[in-house]
């Protein structure tokens, strides 16, 4: 009898040392999976929500997150069009779901970026206020995208672009842009 209470003592010993390894693995495996999540990915699963986001140069600004694009969030705002926002502006947002739908680097497709955004306001010639991370806002009809730039033709949102309504053309840094708000009819 007292043997079977040894074994059945070192047995439960066994099985508690087991438990606490499994346990720690499991742990250890939580923080590694957790610290390769990032930002961006945190978004990307919250699509569909409304979310609100702290923007660099703009603010808050409060919306359903209906894309997430590579560097880019479309942001739907009540009483107004959808926003782009850059990805790299935003510096907070608010209740963003635990999971995260993460991309790999080999699907993250350049000509789906920011750059392939302008380009589409380009080629639709959609009047867009373009805001940059200082907070100036700009409008107009983007006219020309290089590598890193754009060429803004400045006008009113309100009025079609015409060479007599052209105010200017601004040349801005893409690397400056915050937000993209375009007038959609």
């Amino acid at each position: 009898m007292r043997w079977d209470r040894l074994f059945a003592d070192l047995e439960g010993q066994l099985e508690a040392a087991a438990a606490g390894r499994l346990d720690a693995d499991i742990a250890d495996r939580t923080r590694r999976e957790l610290a390769a999540t990032t930002f961006e990915g945190r978004l990307r699963a919250a699509a569909g929500r409304v979310v609100e986001l702290s923007v660099a140069g703009i603010g808050a600004m409060t919306g359903e997150l209906r894309r997430v694009g590579p560097g880019w969030l479309m942001v739907e705002i009540a009483g107004g069009p959808p926003a782009v926002v850059a990805a790299r502006f935003v510096t907070a947002a608010r209740d963003l779901p635990v999971a995260t739908r993460e991309i790999d680097d080999a699907s993250q497709d350049p000509a789906t970026g920011l750059v392939a955004v302008l380009r589409v306001l380009a080629r639709d010639r959609t009047a867009t206020a373009v805001v940059l991370a200082t907070g100036a806002t700009f409008t107009g009809t983007v006219d020309r995208v290089g590598t890193d730039y754009l060429d803004l033709a400045e006008h009113s949102l309100d009025e079609p672009r015409r060479s007599s309504v052209i105010r200017g053309v601004r040349t801005l840094a893409t690397s400056a842009v915050a937000v993209l708000r375009p007038r959609l009819e």
